[in-house]
């Protein structure tokens, strides 16, 4: 059995690698890694990391973001009706986000180390 999760783990760590070292064929933007530095690399990766981290930690903060965004764009009723649906999804996808960011720190995609989720942090407008 721990022959068979190891091999699995390298299993999955080979397709990562394969497919993060390829890049896009329309780039979205203006930097890649073949023509950045080795810190620009590492600063992307770090970034990258951190804001999973991050993501994956505050996650839960979006549902009351969302039910106060809610209410000062459309008003208390549907702040308090719609609001912690929209917080609800928003908590799975900025989480599921930086679980995947943390896990993916090394691979240069999206883009060069961009964030998955927009706002990039919780705490930022959109």
């Amino acid at each position: 059995m721990k022959k068979a999760v190891q091999i699995c783990a390298v299993t999955v760590c080979a397709v990562l690698l394969f497919f993060g070292s390829h890049r896009q064929a329309n780039a979205s933007t203006t930097s890649s890694i073949d023509d950045s530095s080795a810190q620009e690399v590492v600063d992307g990766m770090a970034n990258k990391f951190a804001r999973g981290v991050a993501n994956t930690a505050t996650g839960w903060l979006e549902l009351p973001k969302q039910v106060y965004v809610t209410w000062q764009e459309d008003g208390p009723a549907k702040g308090v009706l719609i609001g912690p649906l929209k917080g609800v999804g928003m908590t799975i996808v900025r989480t599921l986000a930086g679980v995947g960011e943390a896990a993916t720190f090394f691979v240069a995609w999206p883009g060069f180390f961009d964030p998955y989720v927009d706002p990039p942090y919780v705490w930022e407008k959109e």
